[in-house]
């Protein structure tokens, strides 16, 4: 079996993807030939050819061959078992035992999640990693398992920066997004930030994203490069504008009682494999972003770049910064202001 070594060749990209294809087909990986002691359920929304579900794979086989054949983790990708809010509810029910999901739309269950999605304010990854891996990233797990029947694994998976892509038009500064009909993730703070900019955002979940741009019951939609190359929205739009406006992140949840069940050294091996596949898959998420631009535009996708400065100046200007860190508190917003810097 090929190691992990936080690179992944185009061959070998593409062979995983095409076996958790197979996999996919009957909504589970099956590691063993024989029973497991212990068997879970990982469920997420991407499709089976990004990468974090490359990674997946290869990170359920070491669980199990690391594990002696006691663990099985099955993998339901592509909103096999549901929408995005759908399995918040499954995994905090225990229906389902992990499932990765974006710090905001977890903000809808625990607030201070949200917080790492402020608009415009990591500037590149040498900001984000810190933070999330520090103080910051300490501070969201503690209220997720303060308040829910969920905890999050230590290191949060990668999403990337998200771009807007539209049918209508580049989106060159703030002012371009006026009147836009935008899809958003289930979230306060995209409908809060969007809305600063004049926007007319509507929370459609992921699953139902492609034909809402298709029939255009909205223009256009917002997220990171790798999932509008793997779910194909190209080809239900015509441009898409670098902003960067906002990193996103996965954190990997996991149901208390479910984890618990396992013994301590089980729990470690599994907590241990599942965070040094999040660093592989970070490492993946941002190679392939970058090459994508390139490939996109040969599929007829048009490219602009925005000034971030517009944006930023629009999001003070309309208070959303003033707003959102009355909503947080002083102590996460000062943690988040101390890898950013000041944001207002």
């Amino acid at each position: 079996m090929e190691q992990s070594t936080g690179k992944i060749t185009r061959r070998h990209f593409l062979k995983t993807a095409s076996v958790a294809s197979a996999a996919a087909a009957t909504g589970l990986v099956s590691t063993s030939a024989h029973a497991a002691e212990f068997t879970f359920k990982y469920a997420n929304n991407l499709p089976v050819t990004h990468p974090m579900n490359a990674r997946a794979k290869e990170m359920a086989a070491a669980i199990a061959e690391q594990s002696k054949g006691r663990i099985e983790l099955q993998l339901y990708p592509n909103n096999q078992l549901g929408t995005d809010t759908d399995m918040l509810s499954q995994v905090r029910a225990g229906a389902i035992d992990f499932f990765t999901l974006s710090p905001l739309i977890l903000g809808t269950l625990v607030p201070a999640a949200q917080i790492s999605g402020i608009g415009f304010a990591f500037k590149d990854y040498s900001q984000v990693w810190p933070a999330m891996d520090g103080e910051l990233g300490a501070h969201v797990r503690k209220q997720i398992e303060a308040k829910s029947t969920l905890f999050a694994f230590e290191k949060i998976w990668d999403n990337g920066y998200r771009q807007i892509t539209n049918s209508t038009k580049p989106i060159k500064a703030a002012d371009d997004l006026k009147g836009m009909k935008l899809r958003v993730p289930p979230s306060p703070l995209w409908t809060s930030m969007f809305k600063a900019f004049d926007a007319a955002p509507t929370s459609i979940n992921f699953a139902e994203v492609y034909s809402a741009l298709q029939t255009k019951i909205v223009e256009g939609q917002e997220n990171p490069m790798a999932i509008i190359s793997t779910a194909k929205l190209y080809e239900v739009q015509k441009y898409c504008s670098i902003t960067n406006h906002m990193w996103d992140g996965f954190w990997f949840l996991g149901n208390k009682k479910s984890f618990e069940r396992l013994p301590k050294d089980l729990q470690d091996l599994m907590a241990r494999l599942i965070n040094e596949a999040a660093m592989n898959q970070r490492a993946d998420v941002r190679k392939l972003n970058d090459s994508l631009v390139d490939e996109m535009k040969g599929k007829g996708l048009a490219f602009n770049n925005a000034d971030a400065d517009s944006f930023r100046a629009k999001l003070r200007s309309a208070g959303f910064y003033a707003e959102w860190k009355k909503k947080f508190g002083d102590e996460p917003w000062t943690l988040l202001e101390k890898y950013t810097g000041k944001l207002a």
